[in-house]
């Protein structure tokens, strides 16, 4: 079976151990779990959490059937196999020097980013997109004087039916 990357949407009673007890059921069959974000949703008793591991298909249906499991736990679904919207975002700290600055706002331009902050030596990027987007980002900002960068975990929405 394909190994590859899995995005898992969780909801879940917005309690305080919740996640803690979905860590564990990750790392208690051996998953790491890739990226990891968590917020209420228009309930703010409810939360989704969306989680990226990587496996097959069969380990993450029984990753599935042991996380619905957990009490506090709502719904359990594989985006991965659904019509879902996924996007990261990653904020970038780049070193600005006479040499590369016009090459920076000129990529910042051309691909749509955002500059959050600016100051003397350095400026603050925003960059939004899929992880191949933000992967290949990371690569070019690299060539042109990243100093550090934080990433968010995926967010996903399924679409419609």
């Amino acid at each position: 079976m394909e190994v590859k990357e899995n995005t898992i949407s969780i909801l879940v009673n917005n309690r305080p151990d919740v996640l803690a007890r979905i860590a564990g059921t990750f790392s208690g069959r051996g998953f790491n779990i890739e990226s990891i974000s968590a917020n209420i949703t228009r309930n703010p008793e409810i939360t989704r959490i969306i989680i990226t591991t990587i496996g097959n298909r069969e380990t993450v249906i029984k990753l599935e059937k042991q996380l619905i499991k957990i009490i506090d736990v709502l719904e359990v679904k594989d985006l991965t196999r659904v019509n879902a919207a996924c996007r990261e975002m990653v904020l970038v700290r780049m070193k600005l020097t006479d040499a590369n600055q016009v090459k920076i706002m000129q990529t910042v331009d051309t691909l749509k980013w955002k500059i959050v902050r600016m100051d003397a030596d350095t400026c603050i990027l925003e960059v939004t997109g899929g992880k191949k987007e933000i992967d290949d980002a990371l690569a070019l900002l690299d060539t042109m004087g990243m100093d550090d960068f934080t990433r968010t975990g995926v967010v996903a929405l399924e679409r419609q039916k």
